[in-house]
């Protein structure tokens, strides 16, 4: 996979319904990303197996991406027959729909097709109008149809993105045996899609005249004013290690193939990672034995840290709801630790609960942060197969708090948080920097578990493993 967008290249990402309880896991039906085309067919849906909380007599979604001319991404989703909390909660039909076309000259989209039909709560009809809230008793309320689609540039790439959330009910306390802060959506779509780049100047050359002293001299070659442009190589998939390696979240999950999708707010406008979508509070864990650091937060990554293995790979999470004591800059941990928990901070705030996940290569951190990232996905779907790291049990994920921590309880949501790193993770010479440092932070002290710092804490990491 290329480290940079081909030109023109679109991205599709849809579910049908995704149900998120804290500290309980949760489900997903329909889940597809494009491209390639895909399509999502459920048939009916309940969760539980009773249907009891959420019941669908059916579910559909599909994407498509096509890369030309005029490039475009289309995302639908369909859901009829809704009953929520055994049928205090009823709705005829959902559907989601965006679309986004971009070309060298122009870039459009839309939303249009989505709705919230026939809904009725308590057994009373209620209007279920574009951008409203519909409270549902003193235990929750539902969002209706929040969309967003607008035009953006990368450099002089036109490009277009769209969004639609069809329909998210929260529940503000805890209702038919559900804590608080439960969430189900119903109908998500996410495309965006860059126009090729605009055809360069045409090529000018300039020519010296002939020397005095020698009217018959041969005139010197063309040169262009504007320098020979060469393709990113398409197969940058270097080799990680052949075992030892676990998938990024434990438990139920999803993900597709985004990698290289244009992402407007983003280093270079594109997407540099997979996003894993996971219920709210899912444990994160450390896909390698290694060193943590650049702990903290940031404004597109939200709550978000660096791991770097024993073989100099380094892993980038985001959007995280909360650090686990294990959290801290320079931290050793192994493989299956967990270090966070899935959440939607940062630029994800307004989407379903995900972990956004990179990989940088040792061999091409050279290149910096734009150019030294790689597809996730087939280690993803490698790393899924595993079973030569058992988990002992559920109630392990997270190791326990020290008497005087003040970190959050595992699965909770970090609502306060300040940067402990004192390097970017975007800087492939941070982690020698961060490691540096002398004395750890006022907030490094307030979890437990702090280690010793710097390249001698993964060589002791790796004697401790056996040499791994």
């Amino acid at each position: 996979m290329s480290s940079a967008v081909p030109a023109g290249k679109p991205s599709a990402e849809a579910f049908a319904i995704q149900v998120s309880v804290p500290g309980q896991g949760g489900a997903m039906a329909g889940a597809v990303s494009a491209p390639p085309d895909a399509v999502g067919v459920g048939g009916s849906f309940a969760y539980p197996a009773d249907g009891s909380v959420v019941r669908a007599s059916s579910v559909s979604s599909s994407v498509t991406g096509a890369a030309s001319a005029v490039s475009s991404a289309v995302a639908s989703v369909s859901v009829s027959g809704l009953s929520l909390f055994g049928g205090e909660v009823t709705v005829a039909s959902v559907s989601a729909k965006a679309t986004a076309r971009a070309s060298t000259r122009a870039a459009s989209g839309n939303t249009s097709g989505s709705a919230v039909s026939g809904m009725t709560v308590l057994g009373q009809s209620v209007a279920t109008n574009s951008g409203t809230a519909v409270p549902l008793g003193d235990w929750g309320s539902a969002s209706i149809v929040t969309q967003s689609a607008s035009p953006y540039t990368v450099g002089k790439v036109r490009a277009y993105k769209a969004k639609v959330t069809a329909l998210v009910v929260h529940l503000n306390a805890a209702h038919a045996g559900l804590p608080t802060g439960t969430d189900i959506v119903v109908g998500y779509t996410d495309v965006a899609v860059e126009g090729a780049p605009p055809a360069p100047p045409p090529v000018t050359t300039l020519e010296e005249s002939p020397k005095p002293a020698r009217p018959d001299a041969k005139k010197q070659a063309a040169r262009p004013t504007v320098p020979p442009i060469r393709s990113v190589p398409s197969d940058v998939i270097p080799r990680l290690t052949a075992s030892g390696y676990v998938f990024p979240i434990y438990g139920q999950a999803s993900f597709g193939d985004s990698f290289g999708a244009p992402r407007g707010a983003y280093v270079g406008g594109w997407h540099h990672g997979e996003d894993i979508f996971a219920p709210l509070g899912a444990p994160v864990l450390a896909v390698a034995n290694g060193v943590v650091y650049s702990v903290g937060w940031n404004k597109v990554g939200g709550l978000r840290f660096w791991l770097q293995d024993l073989a100099g790979n380094e892993f980038y999470y985001a959007h995280l709801s909360a650090f686990s004591p294990l959290a801290v800059n320079g931290a050793q941990v192994r493989a299956g630790d967990v270090i966070g928990f899935v959440g939607n901070t940062g630029d994800a705030e307004h989407t379903p609960y995900h972990l956004h996940f990179e990989i940088h290569p040792v061999s091409l951190l050279y290149r910096g942060y734009d150019g030294g990232a790689v597809a996730p996905y087939p280690y993803l779907t490698a790393w899924k197969r595993l079973t030569d790291l058992p988990f002992t049990a559920v109630a392990g994920w997270a190791p326990p708090l020290s008497d005087s921590s003040r970190a959050p309880k595992p699965g909770a949501i970090l609502l306060q948080s300040r940067d402990i790193s004192s390097a970017s993770g975007l800087d492939p010479g941070s982690l020698r920097r961060a490691l540096r440092a002398n004395e750890p932070s006022v907030a490094d002290r307030s979890l437990a578990g702090v280690v010793p710092r710097g390249r001698e804490g993964l060589r002791a990491l790796a004697r401790t493993l056996g040499g791994l």
